[in-house]
């Protein structure tokens, strides 16, 4: 036998000491009553003492402590064995971190803004499987799909603007890391949720919609930028550069949600544009929970089983017996009085 919570045992202590304390009032009670007339007048006006009936109602408070101290103390004893599913659906997030990601019209960056997002959908869905891909002109899985969401949060912070060895923007790229990731056999609909500024250099997104239907995906995508734009600033360690064209004007980066929208339309996905501060990822949220779930983890719980109700309900008896149990006895026939020693 073991205690969930052996520290709470010491109050054991309290059961001697309610005892003695009721015995010692129940004959403080007697001695005053002596006091106060003569012996012989005082058995003719009070109901005889049963000394037996006054020790064990004193008795019985005495158990109702101990009971209810180990009660609280939560005893355990036995075993029993539970298996615990955990279900949800795979979702693998595409994060696009080609240099347009770095422009400013989201503060600090669209980079960090997208991250920001992303950490907010991992919170909101912890029963789901995640994966993460990122993807500039060519994709890196940095995550499978695990329920360790820690890792994913971890990974987040080593994404950096334009850091693959391949430049550009290919979502086709990433899109095809993020099919690779999911099980053959699928019991649920697998889902990916693109974050990007939707600038892309892929020239046939026909091909890239037809194998997002053949694969039965779901994607969701969130466009994160303005369409007002910023200029790109390029890493420097003097004064701040930006991005030019070959006729050295300022390039400008602008949101590009018709691509996105058509890639989550495409899948029955929605659509998130995030260009300002109170985006919300709560669309995706709720399309994720509206997808039949599937057993993603199974684990057997080994555990005793608690047996507290075997002392507090022998406590619970042993305080209704304390109450009603009068050490008076309610004849008034001579014959029937003992003295109380």
């Amino acid at each position: 036998m073991s205690f969930a919570a052996p520290h709470l045992l010491w109050l054991a202590v309290a059961a001697p000491i309610a005892a003695l304390l009721a015995a010692w009032l129940w004959r403080r009670r007697l001695v005053r009553t002596e006091v106060w007339a003569a012996r012989a007048l005082w058995r003719r006006l009070t109901p005889q003492l049963k000394r037996r009936r006054l020790v064990l109602s004193v008795l019985c408070l005495g158990l109702a402590v101990l009971g209810t101290t180990l009660g609280l103390a939560r005893p355990r004893w036995g075993v029993i064995e539970q298996e615990v599913e955990q279900r949800g659906i795979d979702v693998v997030v595409v994060l696009d971190s080609s240099l347009s990601m770095s422009a400013v019209d989201l503060h600090p960056n669209r980079l960090t803004a997208a991250k920001l997002l992303i950490r907010e959908l991992v919170r909101r869905t912890p029963e789901h499987r995640i994966g993460l891909v990122q993807a500039e002109g060519d994709g890196l899985v940095l995550a499978p799909l695990t329920l360790d969401h820690a890792v994913i949060n971890l990974l987040l912070d080593s994404v950096e603007a334009a850091t693959l060895p391949t430049p550009g923007t290919q979502l086709s790229a990433g899109l095809e890391r993020a099919f690779a990731l999911f099980p053959a056999a699928e019991e649920s609909r697998p889902v990916i949720v693109v974050v990007s500024d939707g600038e892309d250099h892929d020239a046939d997104w026909d091909e890239i919609l037809a194998q997002v239907k053949e694969r039965g995906v779901q994607v969701h995508t969130i466009g994160v930028g303005t369409r007002a734009g910023s200029p790109i600033p390029l890493p420097s360690d003097s004064r701040p550069r930006y991005k030019t064209d070959r006729q050295g004007q300022q390039v400008i980066s602008h949101l590009q949600a018709e691509i996105l929208q058509r890639l989550s339309k495409s899948s029955d996905g929605v659509y998130v544009q995030a260009s300002n501060a109170g985006a919300s990822v709560d669309p995706i949220v709720d399309a994720l929970a509206e997808i039949s779930a599937r057993t993603l983890a199974s684990e057997t719980i080994t555990q005793e089983r608690e047996r507290f109700q075997w002392f507090l309900a022998p406590a619970a008896l042993c305080v209704l017996s304390s109450l009603f149990l009068s050490p008076f006895s309610r004849s008034r026939s001579p014959s029937s009085r003992e003295e109380f020693a």
